[in-house]
């Protein structure tokens, strides 16, 4: 998905106070769902969007941030690569971090990338350029010693993977020991990936023993490789393709062209990226994108475009990167694979938030490499957008390749008794009534927690390591739970005993115990885990520590008046509007960063009385935020001074201002950054410490 330039008048220079609190709101929310869409992708192996929803998301948000340079921040999405790594395996530090690669979407854009090319590098003549198929699966690393391997890797955030040595070195195409002379340390990169026969024999297999079946190529190859038990990882056909290096002892061993290492790896055991090729200009790239894209239903393996990327090594150097990717290389994305079929039914899906979701019954029809019985429709409007009738041909698009989606209807097709699709009136799961607000696109139920489908995703979400981390309760056993009437709401979990949990299918004594363990440890979280793992909808991450930080405690965020902050938010911006026309100094905006949609959100989810119930059992079964502080240690010297102050000497005095006054009579500073803050019409309490280390 190609986005045109979000329409924002503002200079680029604008101060972070400038940002209009709409511009501020939409950058968190897309932060927060790219956030997320990673966890689900790169963490969880189940990708819930298609890749062209997910490129869109993220070049709105870089062009958002390229407009209001003061909104990007070191942990936007924009500036880092793939997600955390899990906590089941070790870690591993990349020495020379793994980016991912900027993409492009048209012809335009691959020309944009040769003029900023011959721009950056002062070169007029055509460069020679490396192209490859963009290999769909999993991207790993390989460090080899004296020619052996000693670890393997996942890329993990790109600093950090995980370690997963033992599960590379079951794979084909990564050898145990170097064919050829090597240097002492060399550190090769590729991609993980599973054959499209290998896919389908593995899926025959998965349903003959009736296991679930794995969506596409690059599910089940991440999955499969990130096995805690190397010996799964062993069962299933991966093969490790190598398209470049990391760290390396001795550069001068590596030939100088990306096409000449290509073929180099090739001579010490790897397996090149097939279908590579030199080059020469941009016109070259693109006839090579058309012949790759005519051929890519026929080939053994899943893409999702190409990759090139200059071919001299030296100018690659020179070209260098930017935060998460080389200026040097670009992924030229294909439009996804479509085909015909027959829209039998539409049917209502619940999600954890009570949001009724049509999906799309399909006649299973064979696309981007998978067959396809079901699509979302996201939504009734969306439903009536496309004109959609049950019983009509539809086309169907497997949109990068990951996430089924119908496209439209073939309305010459469209049989005499196609009938329209009404949402229902009342819940499917649990019979509530469903309501739709004129601010949303979407249903939803009104069960809450007393809806079986939103409870099963409520306590998986309450459970999940980035909320209350609650090791081993994942959605099956979410689902045993709830299906066996053993729990209806969070509390419910911390009166499980061992001999409950022992006589579920599938959990022994040991596995019962260590649930209980992760029960009880997760009693006192920290408030923002806390907030966050309530499943407000709205309540992202980000919005769960402003609000932490915002009430300190529980107790201060049970009884806020979000009717109050929401008109004092309000006024301070227009106040703020009226004070920055005068070139004055603005006020503290209350609960800067959470948006009006949030505070509805948290308004309404507290003033139905079963969620206050659900949090008051929680807090009577021993649930309680615990405020966790971080510390350091560092050299104290002679002459050092430190400033200890509250909230309200924040944003109301200069760092320089500041720095002037430590810099002073230590007696004197502490009042007179006392009285600066109150001059600027402070609005909080003012208190300020300073503590000056004696030379003698």
């Amino acid at each position: 998905m190609h986005t045109e330039p979000v329409p924002i008048a503002k200079p680029a220079d604008a101060a972070p106070d400038d940002v209009p609190a709409d511009i501020r709101a939409r950058v968190q929310t897309l932060r927060a769902e790219l956030l997320a869409h990673n966890r689900a992708y790169y963490e969880e192996d189940a990708p819930t969007v298609e890749d062209s929803v997910y490129d869109g998301l993220f070049l709105e948000l870089q062009q958002l941030e390229a407009r209001w340079p003061a909104l990007l921040t070191p942990d936007s999405p924009t500036q880092r690569v793939g997600s955390a790594p899990s906590a089941g395996f070790g870690t591993v530090t990349h020495r020379v971090p793994m980016r991912s690669l900027s993409n492009a979407f048209s012809e335009a854009d691959v020309l944009a990338f040769d003029r900023r090319l011959k721009s950056l590098l002062g070169v007029t003549e055509d460069f020679a350029f490396s192209a490859t198929p963009k290999l769909d699966g999993l991207a790993a690393t390989l460090r080899y010693e004296h020619g052996r391997l000693v670890q393997g890797a996942t890329r993990g955030d790109g600093v950090t993977g995980e370690n997963i040595t033992a599960n590379l070195r079951t794979v084909r195409g990564v050898p145990a020991q170097l064919s050829g002379p090597a240097p002492e340390v060399l550190e090769v990169r590729g991609e993980v990936l599973m054959l499209k026969e290998d896919f389908l024999a593995l899926n025959r297999a998965q349903e003959a023993r009736g296991d679930k079946l794995f969506a596409n190529p690059r599910n089940a190859a991440a999955g499969s490789l990130r096995q805690l038990d190397a010996r799964v990882t062993a069962s299933r056909p991966l093969t490790f393709y190598a398209y470049g290096i990391g760290e390396v002892s001795d550069p001068d061993q590596v030939p100088a062209s990306q096409h000449g290492m290509l073929e180099w790896l090739g001579t010490l055991g790897f397996l090149p990226p097939p279908g590579a090729e030199r080059v020469q200009g941009v016109s070259a790239l693109l006839d090579y994108y058309r012949h790759t894209g005519s051929v890519r239903a026929t080939l053994p393996y899943a893409i999702d475009g190409v990759v090139y990327q200059l071919d001299d090594r030296h100018l690659q150097a020179q070209a260098g990167f930017v935060a998460r990717a080389p200026r040097f290389a670009l992924a030229h994305k294909y439009a996804a694979e479509e085909a015909v079929t027959t829209l039998q039914d539409i049917f209502v899906q619940v999600g954890r938030t009570g949001v009724l979701t049509p999906v799309a019954r399909l006649e299973p029809v064979f696309v981007g490499g998978v067959n396809v019985s079901n699509a979302t429709l996201h939504n009734e409007d969306e439903v009536r957008r496309k004109q959609l009738l049950i019983g009509d041909r539809v086309i169907v698009r497997r949109a990068g390749d990951v996430i089924p989606e119908v496209v439209g209807v073939v309305l010459d097709q469209r049989p005499a008794d196609a009938r329209e699709f009404r949402m229902p009136s009342q819940c499917p799961v649990c019979g509530s009534a469903v309501q739709r607000l004129p601010s949303e696109a979407n249903w939803r139920c009104v069960g809450g927690l007393f809806c079986s489908a939103q409870r099963k995703r409520a306590l998986w979400h309450f459970a999940h390591r980035r909320a209350m981390d609650i090791d081993g309760l994942g959605d099956v056993l979410v689902e045993q739970l709830v299906d066996g009437n053993l729990v209806h709401e969070p509390a419910d979990l911390y009166r499980l005993d061992a001999a409950t949990l022992q006589a579920l299918p599938r959990m022994g004594e040991k596995s019962a115990a260590n649930l209980l363990a992760a029960i009880d440890g997760s009693r006192h979280p920290s408030l923002e885990r806390f907030l966050f793992a309530l499943g407000i909808r709205a309540v992202g991450e980000e919005a769960a520590r402003v609000l932490a930080r915002a009430f300190g405690d529980m107790e201060g965020f049970l009884t806020a008046d979000w009717a109050t902050l929401l008109e004092e938010k309000a006024a301070t911006l227009k106040e703020n509007e009226r004070r920055r026309s005068r070139g004055e100094r603005p006020l503290p905006v209350p609960l800067d960063g959470i948006g009006p949609e949030i505070i509805d959100s948290v308004s309404a989810f507290l003033g139905e009385a079963h969620n206050r119930d659900s949090i008051a059992h929680l807090r009577a079964v021993g649930v309680e935020e615990r405020l966790h502080v971080d510390g350091d240690t560092f050299p104290v010297m002679a002459g050092d001074r430190f400033l200890l102050a509250t909230d309200g000497l924040t944003n109301m005095v200069e760092d320089a201002d500041l720095c002037a006054l430590l810099g002073g009579n230590p007696d004197d500073a502490a009042r007179q950054m006392v009285e600066r803050a109150l001059d600027a019409g402070g609005t909080d309490n003012v208190t300020a410490i300073v503590i000056a280390c004696d030379p003698s």
